[in-house]
This record gives structure tokens, C-alpha cells and sequence, in this order.
């Protein structure tokens, strides 16, 4: 990170994006979720300003910074582009407590557009700066919830909180098993080495976005379902409940939500189990049924992440499956250790045969979670 030389930075935080090893489209319907944070990461270099104002700029986005008076910030008026995530967060933490104008200068290797949650790292690395600088007292999960209610309400994207609490409060490690309804959360021992695996992260080059995507008309009709069956959200069918509530339900879109949802919670559900018993390599057909079920059942994969985790898996590995609220982004696949250059060279040979340009495919570990870096240390790291 190189900050702006117009400001020495009081703090500089950061926070890592995330994989959802699985459950998804899980976490606004009340259901269980399995991220894990990744060693990539969006830092933000921060000082205090004396005028009440927020000025933000991004090695991301030169040319595109931005500012504005704390106490004017307004969802009615909002930002437009990267600039909604960090005033959206500053407007967020008014509601808990004074809030100072503030100096921001975003870095990042979190790639935006593909599933792996570049808004949320940006998010907690700004709110944690700003909770510091304004001597705001606020936890790991309120700071998460702040940048929720950011995303959601000034940004305008319909979100859970899953990303959000993955960025601060996963473990290295582990994958956190969150309950989205009670925020119960668990660390989950998630060590692919240590079971001669690897987690490989296949983004497609063809970037998606929440705000431009029919994410929400997929929100809108899980809520419609469950409405329909006269339940709080849909995490509370269960499996056994399901062929009922599809027969009531009698409209394809909706049941097709519901099979979704429910069986994905199941999924997610046995993956812990899994993963408790120290039974990592038998996740691959959870991750299979995932994919699916995401292509089939709620219909939000594309030919890209369909052509990455079919080859994938052709090519031996263990299971794979698109990862974050679909329509473009990334696979995430689980393979032995020995299988990885057979699987790249796969993935690559395939995409290029379609004449599409190849993938970045890149290995990751479960990593921590958003943290205070050393403001002396202003060299870029990952």
C-alpha cells in the first residue's frame, strides 16, 4: 500500500475477502452458511480530518476519488461506483456513534466482480478504520452488521450478512459455521494440506454484479415462497417437509427457491459434520450437488462457471462448485494435491478451445480475519 502523500495515516486496517465453501444464497433466508476468509485482502490507510469530511480514494480506481460531508451523507443521494462502499459505511456508523471526517486510502488484491467479496473486505477494512479513529467501541459482529446495513441501504444491494461476518471473524484455518438467523457461530477445522488437498479458486473473467444481477428477484421469490407456506423464511422447511411444500407451493420459480434452500442448509449441515470428523475429502459431492442445484434449482450459474466446474471435475478433482451470488465469477474446487496442474492445464486447454481467455486460477487458504496492520509497513502485500 502506498498511501496518498497528502496524509500520514493515523491506522491502517484490513480485511480479506471470502470463499463460501458452501451454503449459498443460504444467508437471507435464515440459513447456515461455511466461509472461510482468503489471503487476499483490501487494506485502508486512514487519518483524521479536523473538517467533517470523508475523502476516499482507491489505487483500484484512479481518477475516481471522492468526498463528502459526514453528517450529509444520505442512501436518497448516495454515491455512485466504488464510492458507496466507504461513504455507505461512514453513514452506517453514525447510527452508533460520533463519527470524525477521515482521510481513506484504499489498496487490494481482492479481484472485484468475481463472488470472492471485494465489497465486504472494503467494507470492514473502512469501518474498522473509522470505528478506531472516532474511538468507537464496537464489536467484530456490530462492525459487521454496520457494513450490512451499509451494502444494503445505501448501496442498495439486498445481501445477508454472511460476507460481512466472514471478513471479521473467520480464523486461519478453520471455515466458520454461521447461523444467519442466531449469529451462532463456529470455527470449523478446515486444513486442505493436512489431508494432502488443495482449495483452488478458478475465477472465470466474467464478473458479476449483485446490483446489476437478479440476485434480488431471487431474494424477492425465496421470500414470496416462504410467505406461500407460512413461514418465517425458508430455512424453516425441512428436508423432510420439502415434497409437501413444493406441491403447495405449485409454481416452478418458487419451488425451485425452495428445493434450493433447503437442501443447501442439508448440505451445509453434513459439510461440518464432515469436517468435525476430520473427513475433508468426502466434501467433493456436496460441492457437486451445490453446483447443481445452483445451475438447476435457483438458476443464477453461467456457461462460464458451468464449463470451469464441469472440467474441473472431469479432469479428477474432487468436487467443485460455483462460488458467491452467481451469474459470472468463480468455481471453487477441491482437489488432491497431485491432480492441481492436471486440473489447471484443463480448465485452461477448455476455455481456450471456446476462445474465451483463460482463467486466473488461484490456490487459497483459510486466513484471518479483518486486522490492525503496522502503519510503518506501507509496502503492497497480498
Amino acid at each position: 500500500m502506498r498511501p496518498a502523500a497528502r496524509f500520514a495515516p493515523e491506522t491502517i486496517w484490513s480485511a480479506p475477502g471470502r470463499v463460501n465453501l458452501i451454503g449459498e444464497h443460504t444467508d437471507y433466508n435464515d440459513g447456515f452458511v461455511l466461509p472461510f476468509a482468503l489471503d487476499l485482502r483490501v487494506r485502508v490507510a486512514a487519518a483524521r480530518r479536523a473538517d467533517g469530511r470523508v475523502v476516499a480514494s482507491s489505487a483500484q480506481a484512479p481518477g475516481e476519488d471522492g468526498e463528502a460531508l459526514v453528517a450529509a451523507l444520505d442512501p436518497a443521494a448516495a454515491a455512485r461506483g466504488w464510492l458507496a462502499y466507504p461513504f455507505g459505511v461512514v453513514w452506517a456508523l453514525r447510527a452508533l456513534g460520533p463519527v470524525c471526517g477521515v482521510d481513506l486510502v484504499v489498496d487490494g488484491v481482492v479481484p472485484a466482480g468475481s463472488g470472492l467479496s471485494s465489497s465486504a473486505a472494503l467494507e470492514c477494512a473502512v469501518a474498522c478504520a473509522v470505528a478506531e479513529l472516532s474511538r468507537l467501541a464496537l464489536s467484530p459482529v456490530e462492525i459487521a452488521l454496520a457494513c450490512r446495513r451499509a451494502e444494503n441501504d445505501y448501496v442498495g444491494v439486498p445481501s445477508g450478512a454472511m460476507d460481512q461476518l466472514a471478513a471479521m471473524c473467520c480464523t486461519a484455518g478453520h471455515a466458520l459455521f454461521l447461523d444467519t438467523r442466531t449469529l451462532a457461530m463456529e470455527q470449523v477445522p478446515l486444513d486442505p494440506a493436512a489431508a494432502g488437498c488443495v482449495l483452488l479458486v478458478i475465477d472465470t473473467g466474467h464478473p458479476h454484479s449483485l446490483t446489476s444481477s437478479s440476485y434480488a428477484d431471487r431474494r424477492r421469490s425465496c421470500e414470496e415462497a416462504a410467505k406461500r407456506l407460512g413461514v418465517r423464511a425458508l430455512r424453516d422447511v425441512t428436508e423432510p417437509e420439502l415434497g409437501a411444500a413444493l406441491a403447495a407451493l405449485g409454481d416452478e420459480v418458487l419451488a425451485g427457491c425452495a428445493r434450493h434452500v433447503v437442501t443447501e442448509n442439508a448440505r451445509v449441515l453434513e459439510a461440518v459434520h464432515l469436517l468435525s470428523a476430520g473427513r475433508l475429502r468426502e466434501l467433493g459431492p456436496l460441492l457437486h450437488a451445490s453446483h447443481a442445484s445452483l445451475r438447476d434449482d435457483l438458476e443464477v450459474s453461467a456457461p462460464l462457471l458451468d464449463l470451469a466446474a464441469e472440467t474441473a471435475e472431469d479432469a479428477g478433482c474432487l468436487g467443485a462448485r460455483m462460488v458467491g451470488g452467481g451469474f459470472g465469477g468463480s468455481v471453487l474446487v477441491l482437489a488432491d494435491a497431485a491432480a492441481e496442474a492436471v486440473i489447471r492445464e484443463a480448465v485452461t486447454a477448455a476455455f481456450a478451445r471456446r476462445g474465451f481467455e483463460a482463467p486466473a486460477v488461484v490456490e487459497v487458504v483459510p486466513s484471518d480475519a479483518a486486522r490492525r496492520e503496522d502503519v510503518a509497513e506501507l509496502a503492497p502485500r497480498g
